[in-house]
């Protein structure tokens, strides 16, 4: 029998990020563990209104998301630890920009550039609805139909229950293929 564990949220693990964008003039960066997929074309970012980053966000309608793998997991969890508006982020990682003028993170394996839709207020929070504009991908990530393979990613992945970072593991079978006939 199941026990009733009250209103948490149940989704997690979620692949874990870090958003980019310009904030009076620099990058800024933000550890994210909240992120939603809402179509085939959007994205939607949840911070919590007290982040430095939402003013540039707000501003320049653009933001990046990196993918965060294990190897850049130490200055990612640094980028959650501390705000942007006492502490100065921008030269924690090494960076590009391309059309947006977001940060693309040169240690992200996998970035998307996204363009902010609109903005979904709930308490305490606001949630970006982000159109991607761009992937920019790593050649080492991908497949040999230059499709990123996961397997070879190895995203981190954040659960919030116990307020931790987890490895990815195997793949496990091929998606609408282990199903079994009548």
């Amino acid at each position: 029998m199941k026990k009733n564990i009250g209103t948490n949220l149940a989704l997690y693990p979620t692949p874990l990020a870090v958003v980019g964008t310009i904030v009076n003039g620099k990058p800024n960066y933000v550890l994210v563990g909240h992120l939603g997929i809402i179509g085939h074309d959007r994205i939607m970012v949840s911070l919590s209104k007290t982040h430095y980053s939402n003013k540039g966000i707000k501003e320049s309608h653009a933001l990046t998301v990196n993918l965060v793998n294990e190897a850049m997991l130490p200055k990612a969890d640094y980028t959650g630890c501390v705000s942007g508006s006492t502490t100065d982020k921008s030269e924690v990682f090494a960076y590009h920009t391309a059309e947006t003028g977001a940060p693309i993170l040169d240690e992200s394996p996998v970035v998307m550039e996204c363009l902010v839709d609109d903005i979904y207020e709930t308490k305490g929070f606001e949630s970006f609805i982000c159109k991607i504009a761009a992937v920019h991908a790593e050649k080492s990530v991908l497949n040999e139909n230059g499709k990123i393979d996961y397997a070879k990613l190895k995203p981190v992945l954040f659960e919030m229950p116990n307020y931790q970072y987890l490895r990815t593991g195997d793949v496990i079978g091929s998606c609408m293929k282990l199903h079994h006939s009548k």
